[in-house]
């Protein structure tokens, strides 16, 4: 989620096989983010739970939120509601990759580190947005030829044009800094929000542990999403993250939201 001075934007992203997304919302949250009430917006909207083709519901798992703005803000309220599925993040161009180990940013009475406190997650936006970029120049298959979607399709519901100006705002040009080529990513507008909203989500869909998601966890992801369908007016907890299993075992994560999935 994009934090401004009277507004905070968010994306809801469901993530499938091969990073293949869906959009599944998008918000604007209007208030003085130096307020208490537009937080109070953000906490209810996190408490959603969004329906899937067969009925169940899922909850958003991990949240990404950007503290490069309202930082102090940010802290609060990660700090009060966000619990573990928030992912406290701040932009970081020297990564080396889209998203480094998180640093604990909080200090005990004697100047030690909190163990379970807030950490903040670096992101390199510049390699998330050139992923993104080839991913939306994908072609999407014709109905005629059967072929499934490209790993990382993105499913876009009817937004408005200025929805899909904002996510294409950005364009990586070379500059030549102390006798260097340097890439580095520009505005051709002045409003990106939806950009950096997309881009966030896939970074906690990241955190949570979706690159690393094998054939065994989709199966597993698909069986248990199943089960919440036969189970409707019961919507599924969300689970908790876990370790690559060592043998054949139906546990497994669901991912779903900013994070995670497909319905």
């Amino acid at each position: 989620m994009d934090i401004q001075k009277d507004r905070i934007e968010l994306e809801v992203v469901a993530w499938g096989r091969g990073k293949e997304s869906w959009s599944v919302d998008y918000q604007v949250l209007e208030g003085q983010t130096a307020e208490a009430a537009v937080w109070h917006k953000l906490t209810a909207v996190l408490g959603s739970y969004y329906p899937t083709e067969g009925g169940a519901a899922l909850p958003i798992v991990r949240f990404a939120i950007d503290s490069g703005y309202a930082t102090p803000e940010v802290y609060a309220w990660a700090r009060k509601y966000g619990g573990a599925r928030a992912v406290v993040i701040k932009g970081d161009s020297r990564g080396a990759a889209p998203i480094s180990a998180p640093s604990p940013i909080e200090v005990g009475p004697q100047g030690n580190r909190v163990r379970w406190g807030i950490r903040v997650w670096p992101v390199n936006g510049s390699m998330i947005k050139e992923e993104l970029y080839r991913w939306l120049r994908l072609d999407r298959p014709t109905d005629e030829s059967g072929e499934p979607y490209p790993p990382g399709y993105c499913h876009f519901p009817k937004y408005s044009d200025e929805y899909f100006k904002q996510i294409t705002a950005e364009q990586l040009v070379t500059r030549v800094v102390k006798g260097y080529r340097r890439p580095e990513w520009q505005k051709t507008r002045d409003r990106n929000d939806a950009l950096d909203a997309r881009c966030y989500a896939r970074a906690a869909a990241a955190v949570y542990g979706m690159d690393r998601f094998n054939e065994m966890v989709w199966k597993t992801l698909e069986e248990r999403l199943a089960a919440a369908s036969r189970q409707v007016g019961q919507p599924p907890q969300p689970p908790q993250p876990a370790g690559p299993p060592q043998r054949p075992t139906r546990r497994g994560f669901l991912v779903d939201h900013s994070r995670a999935f497909r319905w």
